[in-house]
């Protein structure tokens, strides 16, 4: 690996995944590692073995399907967490095991209760096990945005010479600024004696907004690898933003001593919008980069100027980031092959003809409503057959809503609940409302209703709305989405999603969480 590369660790489908309410099925991560590996992204870390049966069978499908990227699964400083990441690992074309623990003080007296040097120790161990199964070990030092920087040289020292070749300092709770953290990775790298023998890596948290900052200043003191997200997507405030880290670097190579030249920067936008539909976490318009304003302008001064030269306010091209990607637009009259063929070409395959026939349907059944079906149609269209297939405990059968001027709306509803269809209705202040209360009186799930949000899918009258739920019972979050021509429909299906999740609820244990 030259010194001029920056790799490109992608954690949207582990970090990411740790927002509350954006947990993704196997086949969500699947899809969004094959949009990154078009992307040409080096690392994708594709979740937390150990945590679930779940988790290990989604790090072990995207290790089977990813052949150009490398495919890394999270591991605690523990055996079995290790040997764990090591088994859903084995049939990756390219493979790393990620271990940590904790080093600041507070971690290591309130959370993990152990000594510095039993620390160093249990890092040690951990790095010469992961090399049991891969050369390719990386370590993080979880916390060392408020380690002491002594102590951080000693176990970087210790680990490199256990075998790590990646060496990862994360600011895991966001605390730094710019300068301080730059500094600090490159203390690092001229007092470990043996600092040449890795490439020195960032993952920063956005607390303090400072996430994107804090992790460019590493990159100009000699961090060779930055930890990131699709739309800065994770736990609190998120990461780093993925687009925002790699569009600095492309755009300020005056600055930069190393480039990300190998990415295709075209599939920005492509793979925003996947991760946004899958997670139901919109982007704000005035997202940098991938927002939907992000190469808009409405000043008449602003406009003047990129009429004359877009170079006046545009400091890059909205085509090298994906906004301008040629979409074929299907319509009614297409066929299966050409609706197979633009699937495959947006990453999505079947794994039968009976799912191939299941989406197919639900084309056509989209087509006689919508005039013409762009790909964002198709993404969701998807993601709603990959939602129908999880429903095993409720589904829609039918409903019917009135509302009107000066009349209370109510709505009537069928719902099939484990073989067996009920009916309710209920009135409500809006259409939506008297929807979800008829819902409940069915369900009775005790659950609470955080947040409701309706975006459209693409633009026209005949849009498709795409209605995202979060609801939280007991302390457990979840997300419900849902996508139709019909807003009060969709919104009807993003709830039953979000309760089918509510109902069977996922044990899994948290990297943060756990003791270690």
């Amino acid at each position: 690996m030259s010194d001029d590369r920056l790799i490109i660790f992608d954690t949207t489908l582990r970090d990411g995944e740790q927002s509350p309410g954006a947990s993704m099925t196997k086949e969500e991560k699947i899809r969004i590692a094959r949009a990154l590996e078009r992307m040409r992204v080096d690392v994708i870390e594709a979740g937390f073995p150990v945590a679930s049966i779940g988790d290990f069978d989604a790090v072990r499908a995207v290790a089977r399907s990813i052949k150009d990227s490398t495919v890394c699964g999270l591991s605690r400083a523990l055996d079995k967490d290790i040997d764990r990441a090591g088994e859903a690992l084995k049939e990756a074309n390219s493979a790393r095991i990620h271990t940590f623990i904790a080093t600041s003080p507070i971690h290591m007296k309130m959370k993990l209760r152990m000594e510095p040097d039993q620390v160093v120790e249990q890092a040690v161990r951990a790095v010469k096990r992961a090399r049991q199964y891969t050369d390719n070990v990386e370590f993080s030092a979880e916390d060392a945005g408020r380690s002491e920087l002594d102590f951080l040289c000693r176990i970087v020292e210790q680990v490199i010479e256990a075998g790590a070749t990646t060496i990862n300092i994360p600011d895991t709770v966001g605390y730094n600024v710019p300068q301080q953290f730059g500094e600090t990775i490159r203390n690092l790298i001229e007092r470990v004696p043996n600092s040449d023998k890795a490439i020195f890596s960032v993952h920063c948290h956005n607390d303090l907004g400072l996430a994107v900052a804090n992790s460019l200043s590493a990159v100009l003191n000699g961090a060779r690898q930055v930890e990131c997200t699709i739309n800065g997507l994770g736990e609190r405030a998120g990461n780093a933003s993925l687009e925002e880290i790699v569009m600095t670097v492309k755009t300020r190579q005056d600055i930069f001593p190393c480039s990300v030249d190998h990415l295709d920067t075209r599939e920005i936008v492509p793979t925003s919008k996947l991760v946004s539909g899958i997670t139901g976490f919109a982007v704000q318009p005035n997202k940098a980069i991938v927002g939907a304003n992000a190469f808009a302008h409405e000043s008449g001064i602003h406009q003047d100027g990129v009429l004359k030269s877009r170079e006046t306010y545009e400091i890059m091209s909205a085509e090298d980031v994906g906004w301008s990607a040629n979409r074929m637009v299907l319509g009614k009259h297409s066929g299966r092959n050409a609706f197979r063929s633009r699937l495959k070409e947006l990453g999505v395959e079947f794994a039968s003809e009976d799912e191939l026939n299941e989406a197919f349907a639900r084309f056509k059944n989209l087509a006689d409503k919508k005039h013409e079906i762009f790909d964002e149609d198709l993404q969701a269209l998807v993601t709603e057959t990959g939602i129908s297939a999880e429903n095993e405990h409720i589904h829609l059968v039918a409903m019917r809503v009135c509302s009107e001027t000066g009349e209370t709306p109510h709505a009537n509803v069928t719902l099939n609940v484990d073989g067996q269809e009920q009916q309710a209705e209920a009135d409500g202040g809006g259409p939506v409302d008297a929807a979800f209360r008829a819902i409940e009186q069915v369900i009775h799930s005790g659950s609470e209703l955080l947040l409701y949000s309706v975006n459209n899918i693409t633009s026209g009258t005949d849009a498709q709305g795409e209605v995202t739920v979060r609801m939280e019972k007991g302390g457990r979050i979840v997300n419900g989405q849902g996508a139709d021509t019909d807003i009060v429909i969709a919104s009807a299906k993003a709830y039953i999603n979000a309760l089918n999740k509510i109902v069977s609820p996922v044990e899994r244990e948290h990297p943060q969480a756990a003791d270690v």
